[in-house]
């Protein structure tokens, strides 16, 4: 299964792939060449075809934990204060994604959109410590029940240049349900009130609308 956010560039993918591979078949007489330029092109089209993969999951949903809303590597726990909405102290964990990675954004909490905002800005590599501030992102507040309203981000990095929200301010939404795609890697920020329980390391893999990032 395939998102829908791949549909045009797995199209226009699989297209060239295939004309391109009929030239070079009819046009190319040296066979190393040849199957060289064919195999190029069936290899990017097996890595497009893999980064908009959308694997069927079951999701488990629980009011009282907070899911990891991408799939990828965990690479800041941290206390930081956040001033974009809250203006206090608050415990950031972030996942990046490289392009290998399933790249669907989901809720980590079921609620109320009460913040959905677009930021232009840089592309500077996912993991720089200004990447959160500065690079082209989106910011989405869920209000939930259990955990307050809680923020997470997704930030462009040097290879993802199309951030995909789907959040609408007023908007009710399900906990793992998508909220968006970022394509070609990058870093999801999620922001958390400092009485959580974490229940994750640095450096673990976690997979979006599955692992619990922190609990009640």
């Amino acid at each position: 299964m395939f998102h829908k956010e791949g549909d045009k560039i797995i199209f226009v993918a699989l297209a060239l792939c295939i004309s391109l591979s009929l030239v070079a078949e009819m046009n190319l007489e040296n066979a190393i060449l040849k199957y060289s330029i064919i195999g190029t092109l069936v290899v990017l089209l097996i890595l497009i075809l893999q980064f908009f993969r959308n694997p069927k999951r079951n999701f488990s949903l629980n009011e009282k934990e907070v899911l990891s809303p991408v799939d990828g590597k965990v690479v800041v726990i941290e206390e930081v204060f956040e001033k974009e909405y809250y203006n206090e102290k608050r415990l950031q964990i972030s996942v990046f994604m490289s392009p290998i990675n399933v790249h669907v954004t989901r809720y980590p909490v079921g609620g109320k959109v009460v913040l959905s905002k677009y930021h232009p800005g840089k592309y500077l590599v996912a993991w720089h410590p200004k990447s959160s501030e500065e690079n082209e992102r989106t910011t989405v507040v869920v209000r939930s029940e259990e955990f307050g309203d809680v923020l997470h981000r997704q930030i462009a990095g040097a290879m993802a240049r199309r951030i995909v929200n789907y959040a609408e301010n007023g908007q009710q939404v399900e906990q793992a349900s998508d909220s968006g795609f970022i394509k070609f890697g990058s870093r999801v920020d999620v922001f958390l009130p400092l009485d959580v329980k974490v229940n994750i390391e640095l450096n673990q893999k976690v997979k979006g609308g599955i692992t619990v990032l922190a609990s009640k």
